[in-house]
């Protein structure tokens, strides 16, 4: 498709008409259905077929192409300082590298630094994510939080922000122990908030890596007998039997094990209000590439299971046991990846958001281990819901804002690094082939890639404030 085959010219932001995708097959979490989309002032308007177009309406011709919701990752981390590594990327390249992918909102995080307010924590990071072209919300990372002090998080609603991360590992930086987190999630929950927590046994983590350094066994080849798959799942069950216990509402991050969402998933029919995640890595890789010629891809936490564990992970998707399909996407440059063979020295992450959908529909659809509507309800309706962005996002439905994705179900290519934007100049599903393509996206209306070819104005992004649904903010 040339460039300008389908799409009008755009006009600028302050005399843009009325917009009408016509043609496309609409997918839902519930169904797939030949309909038109009517779009003004970043809304959806209507969905159906003949419908009654205003004057000056633009047309899209979408025949052939799917039309989905824009996907949402509900765990991104662009532009990321831990302290001790930090991506080379900005909010302007992350989000542009989303857009490309089809997402058009983020979760991403806020950080408390030790001795700063929540209040200060917000303020740096919208800062930094101005130049985004994509919508964001952050969940709060909370790391200073003496006893006695828990009441700080009500503030958080104010502020727009509907969750917290927290950390069974990552000694001291991250790390709470677990009267630090019953107190945090009793806190939480009693100001409506949400916790997502990483789970990682952290003795079980720093014995094997202790282990291994005395034994001289420091290379990236390593990497996995570190954090053994018995450590997240140790954490899952004592951080769900403690949220229990206090009645609060979690997310487990990035199950890399079938144990995590099996034990989330009958946490929930037992009465809990429980979540899971999972991410490409986690279904598509495995163990056995730390055997290989370039381990140092691979460096991740949770480090990349067994065989046998991906296809857990995938009969418990089946099962409509995993909520959500995320990235836990990290932009660091290759040159940092491959600095030192030492995964004790090696910053941990891999980069994402540019090929989740791709990987998803050709992995997933066009294997037959889900359906449409199964990827819609999993990077879409789902993470709005959990997180409180519905119905503004996560739906086609009239009233919801504009952020849709044009996606060629028949394109065919290969993953390859020189054809991505994210940063890094390496992806771990280099060489993979992949069914499908996002042609365009569209956030509030706006287009973000226009039959391939980035058209957005930095900064053009928003912040997603998600204090409740009613709060006038979360309709701005």
């Amino acid at each position: 498709m040339g460039a300008g085959s389908r799409l009008p010219e755009l006009l600028s932001p302050a005399t843009r008409s009325p917009l009408l995708v016509r043609g496309g097959t609409l997918v839902t979490a519930e169904r797939m259905m030949s309909a038109d989309v009517l779009i003004a002032e970043g809304k959806i308007q209507a969905i159906g077929t003949n419908l009654l177009l205003p004057e000056s309406c633009r047309v899209i011709d979408a025949g052939g192409l799917l039309v989905l919701p824009g996907i949402i990752d509900a765990h991104t981390h662009i532009q990321l300082d831990t302290g001790l590594y930090q991506t080379a990327d900005n909010w302007f390249e992350g989000s542009r590298a989303a857009a490309y992918g089809g997402i058009t909102t983020v979760v991403d995080f806020a950080t408390q630094l030790p001795g700063q307010s929540f209040q200060q924590a917000l303020a740096d990071r919208l800062v930094e994510s101005a130049p985004s072209v994509i919508d964001y919300a952050f969940h709060m990372m909370v790391t200073d939080l003496p006893p006695g002090q828990e009441d700080e998080l009500g503030v958080l609603p104010e502020l727009g922000i509907q969750s917290i991360k927290m950390y069974t590992t990552y000694r001291p930086n991250y790390y709470a122990d677990d009267a630090k987190l019953l107190r945090w999630l009793e806190a939480a929950a009693r100001y409506g908030l949400i916790s997502l927590v990483h789970c990682e046994n952290d003795a079980l983590v720093t014995a094997q890596t202790e282990s291994l350094v005395q034994s001289g066994r420091t290379g990236w080849a390593y990497h996995g007998f570190a954090r053994p798959a018995l450590a997240e799942k140790e954490a899952v069950a004592r951080v769900l039997f403690l949220a229990k216990a206090v009645a609060a509402p979690v997310v487990i991050a990035h199950n890399s094990t079938g144990f995590a969402s099996e034990h989330v998933a009958a946490a929930r029919e037992a009465g809990q209000v429980a979540f899971s995640e999972t991410a490409p890595q986690y279904l598509l890789l495995n163990e056995s590439l730390y055997a290989g010629s370039e381990p140092w891809r691979y460096v991740l936490q949770p480090p990349l299971r067994s065989p046998a564990e991906s296809a857990a992970l995938w009969a418990a998707i089946s099962r409509h046991q995993v909520d959500m399909l995320i990235t836990d996407h990290c932009d660091y440059r290759k040159a940092q990846k491959l600095a030192v063979d030492n995964f004790t020295k090696t910053p941990g992450g891999l980069p994402g958001t540019e090929t989740l959908l791709s990987l998803m529909a050709t992995f997933g659809v066009a294997t037959g281990r889900l359906e449409w509507t199964d990827l819609v309800r999993m990077m879409a309706l789902n993470p709005a819901k959990i997180y409180n962005m519905w119905p503004r996002k996560g739906e086609l439905a009239p009233g919801g804002d504009a952020d849709l994705v044009l996606f060629d179900p028949a394109a065919e290519g290969i993953v390859a690094a020189d054809d991505l934007h994210m940063i890094a100049g390496y992806s771990p599903y280099e060489g993979m082939p992949v069914r499908g393509k996002v042609v365009s996206s569209l956030r509030r209306g706006e287009f973000l890639v226009r039959d391939g070819v980035f058209v957005a104005d930095e900064g053009s992004g928003r912040f997603v404030a998600r204090a409740c649904a009613d709060d006038p903010r979360f309709w701005d």
